[in-house]
């Protein structure tokens, strides 16, 4: 019962997971004409700043959410530690946190540094665009954003899922 439940919820977040990407592609789709209008009304610099921007925004979004899985990761192992685990693993685990966490850090500058350029580009774009076109570019920003955390969240739910069918599949005879 437990392994058709799991077999079910797995197949439930894959069926997500393809309404994500179809999204995705359609905000891939929006993105390309928001570029297309944006190179003919900016100037060359101004598009290789925006180009430049939205580039970096998947990065970095990809960056900081990657980190804070891996983060959660050591730090779900570290709270199964017990008087059992082996020192070095211990020291390894803490010293994973230790970097991670500074790697997160760091993360966050870059994304506090995106969210100014940011706030330039939309200057930038406030020039030439309707503000129902301005409107447009921050919801597609949005919807890029929150696209990309719910792709990542529903890879980690798959692979939790998975890892828990596995670890199921081997404790049975």
């Amino acid at each position: 019962e437990l392994m058709a439940s799991l077999q079910s919820r797995l197949q439930a977040l894959w069926e997500e997971r393809e309404l994500v990407f179809s999204e995705a592609r359609e905000c891939a789709k929006r993105g390309e004409e928001l570029e297309a209008m944006v190179r003919d009304l900016c100037k060359p610099n101004e598009f290789e700043r925006y180009m430049m921007f939205i580039g970096d925004l998947e990065k970095v979004v990809s960056l900081l959410l990657c980190l804070s899985s891996r983060l959660a990761r050591v730090q779900n192992a570290m709270n199964r530690m017990d008087s059992n685990t082996d020192a070095e693993e211990k020291q390894s685990l803490n010293e994973r946190h230790k970097l991670l966490s500074q790697q997160r850090e760091d993360a966050k500058d870059l994304k506090e540094n995106l969210d100014r350029r940011e706030r330039v580009v939309s200057g930038i774009l406030a020039k030439y665009l309707t503000e129902q076109q301005l409107q447009d570019y921050q919801h597609f920003i949005h919807v890029k954003t929150s696209l990309l955390i719910e792709q990542k969240d529903l890879e980690e739910q798959i692979k939790f899922f998975k890892e828990q069918l596995e670890n199921l599949k081997q404790s049975i005879p």
